[in-house]
Order: C-alpha cells, then structure tokens, then sequence
C-alpha cells in the first residue's frame, strides 16, 4: 500500500466514529487486515460486537470510498469477542497432552455450563401485529411469500412494514426492487419503500457478494437494531421474512419481541413437509401462536392454457396442517411470473394482480388477518 493511499484511508476511517463508545473505529482497534491493489481495491476488516450499531459497516464503506485513488472497497465483518479469542489462544501456550479417552456417548456427555438467562423480549407496539414467515428448508419460496403478503396487505390500507431477517441470504432488496443505503437522521434508520411498504434489510448494507458468516450474538444484534432503531412509524403489520431452518434468527426473534403469529411455508413434497414440521414445533415450543400452513408451488400452471400439472405431488401441505391440527391457509400455484416479478423486483401481486397466484395470496393476507383477529381475542 503506497504511503499517500494508507494516510488517506487511516485518515478517513478516522473520521468513523462509534456511536455506542464515542470513539473512533480506528483508535478503538475496530480495524483490521487493510489491503491494497494497485488498481485501488481495497479490503479491510471491520470487528464488531453485539453492542455496537451495524451500521458501522455502511459508514465504513462510505469513508473509504470517498479517498482519492480508491476504485473498490470490501468490508468484512466479524465478531469482536471471537477475534479477541483468538489472538489470546495465539498467546497462551498449548497445554500438555491429555491421556488419551474413548469418545463421550450420549449419557457420559460432560455437564453443560451454567447458561445465562434469555433477555426478556420488548413489546413495540408501534410495530402492530408482528408476523413471522418462516420455513423448515431453503427454496420453498418463503421470502416470495413473505414480499407479496406485505404488499397485499398494504393494498388494503394497512400500514405495513416488511423485515428481512434472512441474514445469510437477503432476498428482500431484489423482490422488492429497493437496493441504497439507508439514511440515518437522529441515530434513526429511515426504512426504504416499495409498493407502499417500508422495508429494511441487512442487503441495503453489505456488499452483494459478501457471506455473512456470523455467530449468534452479531445475529441477535442485527435483529433487535432493526427492531428497535429503525424509524417504522406507526404500523399496523410488521412482516419478517425468516431465513430457512430454526436457528439464530429465530431465536433471536422470539427472544428480542413478542411475535403475534408465525406461518410455514412448505412445498408439497414429504422432504419439505418433514422440515417444515420441525420449523412449526420449534415456533410452538417457545410459545409463539401458529397461524397456518402456505403450500407454495401446488401445482405448475401453464402460462398459456392454465393447465395445472402436480410437478412436486400434492397434498403435503395438507398432511402436514392435518397432523399440526393447524389450517392451511393457501395452495399457491408454481406460475411462471411469479419469479420473473421476483427477479425484477415487482410482486405478482402488484405484476398481474388477477393471476390466480396473486388470487391466492390476497387470499392469505384475508385469512392472517382474521387468524390475528382470533388469538387478539383469546
């Protein structure tokens, strides 16, 4: 790195400074790994703790980018508490050789340590009705129904905010068709709006091609930062479009604010139905109501004649909200537009509003209403 181009990138990030600490990220070793290319890429390293506003990264990027000379710049994010760990094992001397000891088994598994206690979740009554959507497995269209239930819930009148939680994969700022970086004014996060709902992802502040590769406690930072520093309004739904599986995210959900609802998307298939039936008993265990089942791609429908063809079998999702003793809520059909919106960031819905896939998920949206309706009564 040529000397000119570090004083100009040690002067920028300089500038960053921490909200939570009132230092610079430069000063409070938040920075590591700084790399140059002649062309003027540039790849740091940014350390962050469960404390600190994730918005860091975007200002980061933001300073660097500004400096003469600078062509490209790339923020990695990792966890404070595991780096710091890992520069005290580099330090500490390796211990002698144990004797050697047969593998543990399921009933000779050394005694946990002590847990600390959950945080107790913070009601946001600004936030309205809080509904998760979820699945058990990826590519079942989760994040196709999660964008197009807002949006047909805002084209009712309601006030509607849509949350992508998906930190591993955000889909959100594509289906949708917003992608900037989010202003902040007062230490508040101006959400983006789309197709009349305000919306906000991790995708509007990393880079496209960036992994989030972060434990839990980053993860329950992010989610409880968009939860609570991002300036929604008043909303009467709150959408959050989970990330496939019954992991961090969730946990951290449930764990930050209280969730009015939650639905399993599935396709008809035993393989996604037996995912997807662990994702409703994990929502279930931790005391979060179960509004329904979505069956996404029922059937293939042919664009032309509108023939249905059962590409991926039928009936799972009625199986599996039989054996859930729950309601299936919608059958929506594999249509080909459906996608094609997604991928141009216009919902079906909103595309080709009397498509029998955009009939369905109004049709959901009804349905989530009058099931909110119901448990608000209990």
């Amino acid at each position: 790195m040529s000397q000119t181009l570090q004083q100009g990138i040690a002067a920028a990030l300089a500038t960053v400074i921490n909200g939570r600490t009132g230092s610079d990220v430069v000063s409070a070793e938040m920075i590591r790994d700084i790399a140059t290319t002649t062309g003027g890429k540039v790849r740091l390293t940014i350390l962050l703790s469960p404390q600190d506003p994730a918005t860091l990264v975007r200002d980061v990027h933001e300073a660097v980018s500004r400096v003469a000379g600078v062509t490209d710049v790339r923020v990695d994010v990792r966890d404070a508490a595991e780096a710091d760990g890992r520069a005290v094992a580099r330090q500490t001397p390796p211990p002698a050789p144990s004797p050697a000891r047969s593998l543990p088994v399921m009933n000779a598994a050394p005694a946990a340590a002590p847990r600390p206690s959950a945080p107790t979740p913070v009601a946001y009554p600004a936030l309205g009705r809080i509904i998760a959507v979820s699945s058990g497995k990826g590519g079942v269209g989760k994040s196709t129904v999660s964008t197009n239930l807002a949006v047909a819930l805002a084209a009712t009148g309601a006030r509607v905010g849509l949350m992508d939680a998906d930190v591993y994969g955000p889909n959100v700022p594509r289906m949708m068709g917003v992608n900037a970086p989010p202003p902040v004014v007062n230490e508040k996060i101006l959400p983006l709006e789309a197709h009349g709902v305000k919306v906000i992802s991790l995708g509007f502040l990393i880079e496209r091609d960036q992994p989030a590769i972060w434990r839990g406690p980053i993860v329950m930072k992010i989610v409880t930062q968009f939860l609570r520093d991002v300036a929604w309004g008043q909303l009467d739904y709150f959408v959050v479009d989970m990330p496939p599986g019954t992991g961090d995210a969730q946990l951290s959900l449930v764990q930050a604010t209280n969730v009015h609802g939650a639905i399993i998307v599935t396709t008809p298939q035993d393989v996604s139905t037996g995912d997807a039936l662990r994702g409703a008993k994990m929502f279930q265990r931790v005391n979060v109501p179960v509004l329904g089942i979505v069956e996404n791609m029922s059937w293939f429908e042919c664009p032309h004649c509108g023939k249905p063809t059962a590409i991926f079998g039928t009936g799972g999702g009625k199986r599996l909200a039989d054996e859930l003793e729950l309601p299936l809520l919608a059958e929506i059909p594999l249509y080909p537009r459906v996608h094609e919106g997604g991928d141009r960031g216009v919902p079906i819905v909103v595309a080709e509003p009397d498509a029998s896939a955009s009939r369905a998920l109004r049709g959901l949206a009804d349905r989530i209403v009058n099931a909110l309706a119901a448990t608000a009564g209990r």
